[in-house]
């Protein structure tokens, strides 16, 4: 099962407000989904993202791709940063970590 992260629109005509999922990859945009994440407000001003920074962490670690705009949103709130840093962090202690040669 492809696991997207995702928009959700919700809101009035001309105010957009979206919420930030997690979902099936084959689900219709405003289908059923396993996860709401976060809120965007494009209007917003300051207070435009408000974000679960730990779930969406969780997310990309078991495999979720973000869509090319949540990617952009993940970048703006740190969030690809931090896993990059971990990822990073992961793969240079697994190259530190010595072979015994028997």
């Amino acid at each position: 099962m492809p696991v997207r992260i995702r928009l959700h629109r919700t809101g009035r005509k001309n105010s957009p407000a979206y919420r930030i999922i997690v979902v099936d990859g084959r689900a219709p945009r405003q289908g059923k989904y396993l996860e709401a994440i976060g809120q965007y407000s494009p209007r917003g001003g300051d207070k435009a993202l408000n974000l679960l920074a730990d779930r969406a962490l969780y997310w990309l670690s078991k495999g979720a791709q973000p869509s090319d705009t949540v990617r952009s949103l993940l970048r703006r709130a740190g969030v690809m940063k931090t896993q990059h840093e971990t990822r990073l962090a992961r793969k240079l202690a697994d190259a530190a970590v010595p072979v015994s040669e028997a």
